[in-house]
């Protein structure tokens, strides 16, 4: 942070909201680092976009619910310089359906991801903050943490929920060492998140603004808060949703 450099890790980020915050984040300045679980083309592609406005980037295969790779995902980023940022994205919706129905190796799984993920990620980022002398975590949580999305996947509104409650902790934690923590909580968005394809069409009657989401417009959530115009802002989950 002393000499302004931004470098960002931003999990999942090889597609959808993520692959938008590291177009937008390249934009602004940052350099990034692109964690992404297996589709390389993917990441490449998101990784050129960066290039292509300026800036460096390293594409780096990671499961976040692995101890172990998420270190080498942050030693990988080392490379770039101390990192400042991280875009805590990746994530899973696992079984769909009534939880009396769901799967507990599919719940297991996601809870793994959607939860231990961003404990394990926020984890060695502080550390490597804490040492730069500062830094910015912004946690991408959802609308669902606090709907339940019943009938769909209450254990993915479960682990959000998680997030959101780790966004606020962590902020008290770490705000004396000039770490920022705040989070970001889309509704539903045109992404290939969803396991039905056209279900944002589908509830977009059912939201008040008639419509759903962006990544483009959860993008822009996210990097203000990890800019320098979000200097006094910690703990925050801003919603972003369309009223939801």
């Amino acid at each position: 942070m002393r000499d302004g450099r931004k470098i960002t890790v931003v999990t999942g980020g090889s597609r959808g909201i993520g692959a938008a915050v590291c177009r937008r984040l390249a934009q602004e300045g940052h350099d990034l680092v692109i964690g992404y679980r297996s589709d390389r083309a993917a990441a490449d592609a998101v990784a050129d976009a960066v290039a292509d406005a300026g800036r460096n980037c390293l594409a780096v295969a990671v499961d976040t619910s692995d101890p172990a790779a998420v270190d080498g995902l942050f030693d990988a980023a080392a490379g770039l310089g101390p990192v400042t940022g991280l875009v805590n994205n990746a994530g899973v919706s696992g079984p769909n359906g009534r939880l009396a129905d769901a799967d507990p190796d599919g719940m297991r799984d996601a809870l793994a991801v959607n939860v231990l993920g961003y404990l394990l990620c926020a984890r060695r980022a502080v550390r490597e903050m804490t040492a730069a002398g500062g830094g910015a975590i912004v946690n991408v949580s959802s609308a669902a943490a606090t709907l339940g999305s019943p009938g769909q996947y209450v254990h993915y509104a479960a682990a959000k929920a998680a997030v959101d409650a780790l966004t606020i902790g962590l902020s008290k934690e770490v705000a004396a060492d000039g770490i920022r923590v705040n989070c970001v909580a889309p509704g539903t968005v045109w992404t290939d998140f969803h396991e039905d394809p056209q279900r944002p069409a589908r509830v977009a009657a059912g939201i008040p603004m008639g419509r759903a989401g962006r990544p483009e417009e959860i993008s822009g959530a996210v990097a203000w808060l990890l800019s320098d115009d979000a200097s006094y802002t910690t703990g925050a989950v801003l919603r972003v949703a369309g009223g939801l």
